[in-house]
């Protein structure tokens, strides 16, 4: 397994290429957001607790029910945040018949498969520094940020989440020029089988 920059790791076959992308480990920021995870979940136990077993008037019970579907809400959104921060990764895998990409949390997700063929305009998408995209992307409960992307049957594939800058310029080196491999041998190898 060989390493490009802090992130990413890959693996090369002769037929295949395996790319992961790790999330940036910084251990205030997970200590920070468990913590927020920690808290926002007594939050809810304690409003459940409240609906329950407090005397409370029609108003009030249909406060608590609006504030737990907001609760609910950004406890999913927050608490895959964090998970995908201590145990997340992005896996890509360059085949001769596409390029698949797995966003796994543990081992959990669905890889979703691009055939070389549909892939077109493969680039590097950075936002301008000191913008409000820049910023929210970089926050730690957001996950995404990807930095690659490519159209693919009329629609944009990202993915590379929250790769720094030199990183994804690699990355995407690495990757246009193994698919555009597979495509020339694609093409090689259909034009020798008629």
């Amino acid at each position: 397994m060989k390493w490009i920059g802090e992130q990413i790791s890959f693996h090369e076959d002769k037929n295949r290429s395996t790319f992961i992308i790790y999330p940036k480990k910084k251990a205030i920021v997970n200590m920070l957001m468990g913590a927020w995870c920690g808290m926002w979940l007594v939050i809810g136990i304690t409003m459940v607790w409240a609906f329950f077993t407090l005397k409370l008037t029609q108003q009030e019970n249909i406060i608590i029910g609006i504030f737990m579907v907001f609760w609910t809400y950004y406890a999913q959104r927050v608490g895959r945040a964090f998970l995908w921060l201590l145990y997340g990764k992005e896996m890509l895998k360059i085949n001769e018949v596409g390029l698949s990409i797995k966003r796994s949390i543990r081992g959990y997700g669905k890889a979703k498969e691009y055939f070389h063929e549909n892939i077109d305009k493969m680039r590097v998408h950075q936002p301008k520094e000191n913008s409000i995209q820049a910023a929210w992307e970089d926050s730690p409960w957001v996950s995404g940020g990807e930095r690659l992307e490519f159209d693919y049957a009329g629609k944009v594939v990202r993915y590379g989440r929250k790769l720094s800058e030199k990183d994804a310029k690699m990355m995407f080196q690495m990757i246009t020029k193994r698919v555009e491999a597979q495509v020339k041998q694609n093409r090689k190898n259909s034009v020798n089988n008629s």
